[in-house]
């Protein structure tokens, strides 16, 4: 099985956090819909014939396309792939495209799941992040996408200057309020070059506290456990039977293809992403050219790669695998390398599966580096 992530780089402004590829120019749409398309069809062979089981619309902004521009997207996919019977398609959504009519109108199509970047329901994080909708729309989006729509995840961000935990707790509940089955939970981070790391070095926006960021994270596995949530990823929290397929399928390792500019791609032993510019993207496929790089990754780099992956999730990393796969000298690594981790109480060993504790869950990237092999 395999997936399809296809990007759609527009929004109708920029979040002031944001370091993902995206133009806030609406003019090369239509050449880019066409794009895309081609590049279904250039690639169709890249998959080794996997069937299909996601398709992801991400962006920037998926809902600034139209119904019959979705639909021209996905029914390239079918042309040039097998699919399964009832695949998950997720559409990334903000709430301020989220009109009744377009929550009716995506109901009638193939999209059978929504991601909606919620992030806060507090007008002054809005703010303070330059989110185009406000938390009424948020709501209102809520009250309505749930009479449609069963399988909805909604974005919430943690760690913002002066959201205090009470508030944060609040968000959490008003989220729940509306019976929602899954929750993505992100910390609030400075990328480089972003508006959000300017306004912070004029001294415009308060810096990220990482301490008030692990006390909200606690909050947040607290409030979603009581909830009947799993936490199956570090920033991911499902109902059973709410998991992203799309999304565990990046950590299980599977075959995905990246279409659009900035979109990776992964087939077990290769990875590689597009140009991150729209017009060279566009002028590339026009010309028949794909305009991508690839790296072919070493052992090393899968091993590290599945380390990242499987610390992250409730699925762990497998000792029995590691053996398998790499080879003993890679398991003997592991194990002496997770051995001040588990003392620490951050890493433990269950059942030949290495797991992080709920005390390690927020700090799982940096002990998985620990755990890496440098080429």
């Amino acid at each position: 099985m395999a997936g399809i992530y296809i990007h759609i780089p527009f929004c109708k402004q920029a979040c002031f956090y944001c370091d993902f590829h995206f133009s806030t120019s609406l003019k090369k749409k239509e050449d880019m819909i066409f794009a895309l398309v081609k590049e279904i069809e250039i690639r169709r062979n890249e998959l080794n014939n996997d069937v299909i089981e996601t398709i992801y619309f991400g962006g920037g902004t998926p809902t600034v396309l139209n119904i019959s521009e979705i639909q021209q997207l996905i029914d390239a996919v079918y042309k040039n792939h097998k699919v399964v019977e009832n695949p998950e398609i997720t559409l990334e959504a903000n709430p301020d495209d989220l009109s009744e009519e377009k929550i009716i109108e995506l109901s009638k199509s193939p999209i059978n799941r929504l991601s909606i970047g919620i992030q806060s329901f507090f007008e002054k994080d809005l703010k303070l992040m330059n989110r185009a909708h406000n938390s009424d729309e948020a709501k209102k989006c809520l009250s309505i996408a749930t009479r449609y729509f069963k399988n909805i995840s909604v974005d919430l961000i943690y760690g913002v200057p002066d959201c205090t935990s009470e508030e944060w707790k609040q968000n959490i509940q008003t989220a729940l309020s509306f019976g929602i089955p899954h929750i993505s939970s992100y910390a609030l981070t400075v990328e480089p070059k972003t508006a959000l790391e300017t306004l912070i070095a004029k001294g415009k926006i308060k810096n990220v506290d990482d301490e008030k960021a692990q006390e909200q994270f606690n909050i947040l596995i607290n409030e979603l456990h009581k909830a009947h949530f799993i936490h199956y990823e570090t920033s991911n929290f499902g109902k059973e039977g709410f998991f992203s397929k799309n999304n565990s399928s990046y950590w299980l390792g599977k075959s995905y293809l990246g279409i659009g500019p900035s979109a990776h791609s992964f087939d077990g032993k290769q990875r590689s992403w597009n140009v991150r510019n729209n017009a060279k993207y566009i002028k590339s496929i026009q010309e028949n050219k794909l305009p991508i790089e690839r790296e072919v990754l070493s052992v090393s780099d899968r091993y590290n790669e599945y380390i990242m992956t499987g610390l992250r999730t409730i699925w762990g990393v497998s000792l029995e695998k590691i053996k398998n796969d790499f080879g003993l000298s890679y398991v003997e690594y592991l194990e002496n390398q997770s051995k001040k981790h588990i003392k620490q109480e951050l890493l433990y060993i269950e059942n030949q599966v290495l797991k992080t504790t709920q005390k390690g869950k927020f700090l799982s990237d940096g002990v998985s580096s620990d755990l890496f092999i440098l080429n």
